[in-house]
């Protein structure tokens, strides 16, 4: 390749840092807020922002992915959030001032974050076996690439113009990316109808041959198709969040919420909600549903972004009532699903357990459930949801596409957190959601 078809122009990434502040007061009194970003900003200030004139984009790929990602802490976005609001002797000027101030710098940030992100994402659906020639596969991959150029037409957020103008792109970017979840899936879907039907099942088999089944981990297709969906997943959900929280610093939601994160999130409302949710799916599949009874710390209230604990509590619930009404079809009554919410104030963690009488899993599944490539849908079900569409939805079938335990498990761990099950054959199952307050923990970036 001629040089000039790939030159690129430098920009120096300070200019992401020099914005010229409206008023001399503001810049005073955000001084914390500027310092939380200075160590985000300044540890790729060596990094060369690219802007390419030529259209060479397996190249620009490949040069971002290069680039380390830059992890966030939750509570860094917290404080950034509300470094404005804090200001009351600013006025509501000098509030209005504050709070662009903010945005300018996270927009910054974001304009050359997410393409590294976007970049590492691509080369990785570039490069895993066999799924990569999936269609769906194909669909979501050029979704990240129209995305990642589309960022890097952004000129550098110098105004509260630009700011805007950033913002009204990612947010498109954000709506059109919303159907990712469900493309992976689908797929994931296509990737085990071609093992079913034997068009790559010779392959895998070729690979695990040779191999005792407590060596083959790292080479089997299979699990190299399971390592990406992790990685992808538990990327997309940084994404989002990142992104999702920058855009909704833009709209005021009230005291209680500073973005997406809400400063009171009531584990007891969740549940309820997420319960009321899943019974309703549950007497549309079931004809009835099991009893939901929610006890402990029914007044805890904590930091957290309700609308992913919500998905979390609705994957499990929709778990444990299904499985009841399945073992118990028979039975004049369904047994209860039980929920407790436990904290103190030794606590490390907010845990909530839901326990069901559902029979329980077998031993030898119990790894398989956090598989994205496993699923107890039988193929029309699953060829009903991958036409559905949608990131996170109240109308799906009960049981579906396989990844919703593990997308609530990568949940749990992106805020510090984790799920666990406990299952004992032929009685019930126990799944413990353990919630970490919104604290110092770093995103767990994918390579």
């Amino acid at each position: 390749m001629a040089m000039h078809s790939r030159s690129l122009f430098v920009r120096n990434m300070r200019c992401c840092q020099s914005t010229q502040s409206p008023a001399g007061e503001v810049d005073v009194t955000l001084t914390t807020t500027r310092s939380m970003f200075t160590g985000l900003l300044s540890s790729s200030a060596n990094t060369i922002d690219y802007f390419a004139e030529s259209h060479d984009k397996d190249y620009l790929v490949k040069e971002y992915a290069k680039l380390p990602q830059t992890s966030a802490s939750l509570q860094m976005l917290l404080k950034m959030g509300k470094a404005y609001r804090n200001e009351a002797s600013l006025g509501r000027m000098g509030c209005q001032l504050a709070k662009q101030r903010v945005l300018n710098q996270m927009a910054s940030f974001l304009r050359k974050e997410i393409p590294i992100r976007l970049a590492h994402r691509i080369q990785d659906l570039d490069q895993v076996p066999y799924m990569k020639d999936m269609e769906s596969v194909k669909a979501v991959k050029q979704i990240y690439v129209d995305s990642f150029e589309e960022l890097l037409q952004i000129e550098p957020i110098m105004t509260t113009v630009d700011e805007e103008e950033f913002a009204h792109k990612l947010e498109q970017l954000y709506m059109k990316h919303s159907s990712v979840l469900v493309q992976m899936a689908k797929g994931a879907y296509e990737f085990r109808e071609a093992v079913r039907k034997g068009d790559i099942i010779q392959a895998c088999h070729d690979e695990h041959d040779d191999d005792d089944d407590h060596h083959s981990h790292a080479s089997t297709p299979m699990n190299e198709c399971q390592d990406l969906l992790d990685r992808f997943y538990t990327s997309r959900i940084g994404i989002r969040v990142l992104a999702g929280q920058y855009l909704a610093l833009r709209d005021d939601f009230g005291d209680d919420y500073v973005g997406m994160i809400c400063r009171n999130t009531s584990p007891y409302d969740i549940v309820r909600q997420a319960s009321e949710n899943a019974k309703k799916m549950c007497r549309r599949q079931y004809g009835r549903a099991p009893m939901v009874e929610i006890s402990g710390r029914l007044d805890l209230t904590f930091a957290y972004i309700p609308t992913y604990l919500h998905y979390i509590l609705l994957e499990l619930l929709k778990n444990a009532l299904r499985a009841t009404a399945e073992t118990h079809a028979n039975s004049v009554q369904l047994p209860s699903v039980n929920v407790i919410i436990a904290d103190g104030i030794s606590n490390e963690d907010v845990v909530i357990k839901i326990a069901d009488e559902g029979g329980g899993i077998r031993r030898s599944q119990v790894d398989k459930i956090w598989s994205y490539l496993f699923t107890t849908a039988c193929p029309s079900v699953q060829k009903g949801m991958i036409a559905e569409g949608g990131d996170h939805s109240n109308v799906n079938p009960i049981a579906g596409l396989g990844y919703g335990l593990p997308i609530s498990r990568s949940y749990c761990r992106y805020f510090g957190g984790d799920l666990d099950l406990v299952s004992m054959e032929g009685y019930g199952t126990d799944a413990f959601v353990h919630l970490k307050r919104i604290g110092d923990s770093e995103e767990p970036l994918p390579i």
